[in-house]
């Protein structure tokens, strides 16, 4: 397929991005920024170029991505989720490799949402007996 923007979403815990793949020479910019900023650490800037490593497509694709929600760990996972899903709509003879090495399973763990009566989730206030 070689149309011009091509789109995935990903998603890990609270965190979404927005990815989308463009052909080009292998830049990176995540919400306006390169993703040596973004991602300070190395192995979340890695987690974010995995997809496209496996692949071997690191020159071949521009990303632009906008990301939000959850924390620094849960973004790059989201990235890299829709890094993962833009490229089976490039190139669909990739999807069988993606999916063995799990880039293209949704890490569905979230934070527990609060119950009433309960000052958060599972923590209740101290029972007394009298």
């Amino acid at each position: 397929m070689t149309d011009t923007n091509i789109w995935g979403t990903g998603r890990r815990k609270q965190a979404v991005a927005r990815v989308r793949l463009v052909p080009g020479e292998g830049r990176i910019t995540i919400n306006d920024s390169d993703v040596d900023d973004y991602f300070p650490l190395a192995i979340m800037r890695e987690r974010v170029l995995s997809p496209l490593r496996l692949t071997e497509t690191l020159s071949d694709y521009d990303v632009y991505a906008k990301v939000h929600g959850g924390g620094i760990s849960g973004q790059a996972g989201a990235v890299r989720h829709g890094v993962a899903r833009a490229l089976c709509v490039a190139q669909p003879e990739m999807r069988p490799r993606l999916k063995k090495v799990g880039f293209l399973t949704r890490d569905p763990r979230m934070k527990e949402r609060r119950k009433y009566g309960l000052k958060k989730a599972r923590k209740a206030s101290q029972f007394s007996k009298r």
